[in-house]
């Protein structure tokens, strides 16, 4: 059994249709069934003809990507599809051969069929050596690096293997040996974990009210223990008193939330005055509560993990004193390759 990458667009474009059809798509636009493909160069000159203006090396990268997904990848496999539009992670078992689907989008023809065994992890379950495996600038790749089948396994099971000590972690080995970490999701996973870690509990709610404070608001948060289904409430003016008014639920758990906290709070929202509210969950949230926010979308927002930590890059330098002494970040600047 092996343990494979393989995503769903480089912005997640494709990630809905992938949990909805039981599937996982390798994104690149080729009008051709590749069933019948016998040789990576085969790939190389389809690629080339598609993007004549790519240079050789990427051309490369791409056939040894697509051809992993063709013949590499086998049934029973498992696969990791770390989604963009949320803070998680789905991870399935392959369960048939390559499929060319002409009645799908360009960029989802060509398919795998998958059995998706949990579709909405989140990140923070993860060790944070498979996050960086998990990041890396493919598409397609194998992870093998410290045991990652096994562990992602027994995540799925409800199991939990340590990772190895420093001393014994192996190479990494994936599609594409010399494939570079997406080093801002990494760094965003250490801020994930730091986070989890340092806020747990109250001060997660703390952390949300400083970051609303950035943004401009007046806030007020409940004391820890009961808080009548809202955490913050917030308001715009110098009192407080203007629109928009927010009434804020702050979820540390790390398991996805359901559908009824959404409907708890649009429930009390008018219990306090607020026109509109924000829910904020460090585990995500189930399908079931994705759909029916996109119905109240003037209404209710959804935060999760990811959400969160953007809002403190974003707003860190209007952080208070005290939350940037607990959260010390620094801003590095870096080259970013053409390749």
């Amino acid at each position: 059994m092996a343990l494979w990458l393989i995503r769903a667009g480089k912005y997640g474009e494709e990630e809905n249709l992938a949990l909805d059809k039981d599937i996982v798509v390798h994104g690149w636009t080729i009008e051709k069934d590749l069933k019948n493909i016998k040789s990576k160069s085969e790939i190389e000159d389809l690629m080339q003809q598609t993007n004549p203006t790519a240079k050789p090396k990427s051309i490369s990268s791409w056939a040894n990507q697509i051809w992993a997904f063709l013949h590499k990848v086998k049934q029973g496999d498992l696969v990791a599809l770390p989604l963009k539009q949320r803070s998680a992670i789905a991870v399935g078992r392959i369960t048939g051969d390559y499929e060319y689907k002409k009645d799908f989008p360009p960029d989802a023809r060509h398919t795998r069929s998958v059995q998706w065994i949990q579709k909405d992890i989140p990140r923070s379950r993860f060790d944070q050596d498979i996050l960086y495996s998990l990041g890396a600038f493919l598409t397609v790749g194998q992870i093998q690096r410290n045991n990652a089948e096994e562990r992602v396994k027994a995540l799925v099971e409800g199991r939990k293997i340590a990772p190895p000590k420093p001393e014994e972690e192996q190479d990494e080995v994936v599609a594409e040996t010399s494939a570079i970490p997406d080093l801002e999701e990494y760094a965003r996973d250490q801020m994930r974990a730091f986070i989890s870690h340092k806020f747990k509990g109250h001060g997660l709610s703390n952390l949300v009210a400083d970051i609303l404070i950035a943004q401009g608001y007046k806030v007020q948060v409940s004391p820890p223990g009961a808080d009548g289904g809202v955490d913050i409430i917030a308001g715009r003016g110098p009192m407080g008193f203007d629109p928009p008014r927010l009434a804020v639920q702050v979820k540390s758990s790390d398991d996805p939330l359901d559908v009824k906290v959404l409907r708890e709070l649009q429930g009390v929202m008018k219990n306090f005055g607020a026109e509109q509210g924000l829910i904020v969950s460090w585990g995500g949230y189930k399908q079931s509560v994705i759909r029916e926010a996109a119905r109240l979308f003037f209404e209710i927002r959804l935060w999760d993990a990811d959400d969160l930590v953007k809002g403190v890059q974003a707003n860190y330098d209007q952080l208070s004193d005290s939350i940037q002494a607990e959260l010390p970040l620094k801003r590095v600047w870096m080259l970013v390759s053409e390749e």
